[in-house]
């Protein structure tokens, strides 16, 4: 298997230089960036399999560069693709730029001052879910009337056969719904069945999901005809 690279976005050299170290102890190719704009410099002309990503950053800020990368209309072409997982960097006190994060795109976060293990147990976990080894997806596509979802090529296509940009995480929330439907999960259900155990967040994690993926795929967000809310409990997949 080829070595996989992660791109450590961070103005404090001492944590890109252990986050390096101890990514490379488990066989990962490192690059660096020290503030927004070297990050961006270095996305328009590669292709890392995730980024790091401290939120406060000089210049450009962690959650500028996720939106960039997550909706890069108006935005310089990057190399990258717009799905790649994004773990972001955050300073306890700065819960509101968390759920910022999640908003744009984030598929995780790690609270400073954290441990390097729990950090690289962090990456390995969103690589897996990235590449759909944490849920088991069978060939054949699922169908729901406009919508079309494709696990062997992890894609989305709408009303008119247009395609939908998902983020990994986004996908697996939409997949595992569409695998149960009208079956209901309350929102600690779906992080232990879609983000895993090892993850750390909290159920406004799923909140902030289930927004994005209607303003993608239902033709009125606001009145949601897939991903359905039941009061005071969670979400169901409504055929």
């Amino acid at each position: 298997m080829a070595q996989q690279i992660v791109l450590v976005v961070d103005d404090e050299p001492t944590i890109r230089e252990v986050v390096r170290k101890y990514l490379e102890r488990e066989r990962f190719i490192v690059h660096e960036a020290a503030d927004g704009h070297q990050a961006i410099a270095y996305l328009r002309d590669h292709t890392p399999d995730l980024i790091i990503l401290d939120i406060m950053l000089p210049g450009v800020d962690g959650i500028a560069i996720t939106r960039q990368l997550r909706d890069p209309a108006g935005y310089a072409p990057l190399s990258v693709d717009g799905s790649i997982p994004i773990i972001m960097l955050t300073a306890k006190s700065e819960e509101m730029h968390r759920i910022n994060g999640f908003a744009v795109g984030a598929d995780d976060y790690v609270t400073k001052p954290f441990s390097p293990q729990e950090l690289v147990a962090r990456v390995k976990a969103v690589l897996r879910r990235a590449g759909g080894a944490s849920i088991n997806l069978p060939e054949k596509p699922i169908v729901f009337e406009t919508l079309r979802i494709d696990p062997r090529t992890r894609s989305v296509t709408v009303r008119d056969g247009a395609s939908i940009a998902l983020t990994a995480k986004e996908f697996d929330l939409l997949w595992f719904l569409a695998r149960h439907p009208r079956q209901v999960f309350t929102r600690s259900q779906l992080l232990d069945q879609v983000w895993g155990m090892e993850f750390y967040g909290d159920d406004s994690t799923v909140t902030v999901h289930v927004r994005r993926l209607r303003e993608k795929i239902e033709p009125d967000p606001a009145n949601p005809t897939f991903v359905q809310t039941v009061w005071g409990v969670g979400y169901k997949f409504e055929v």
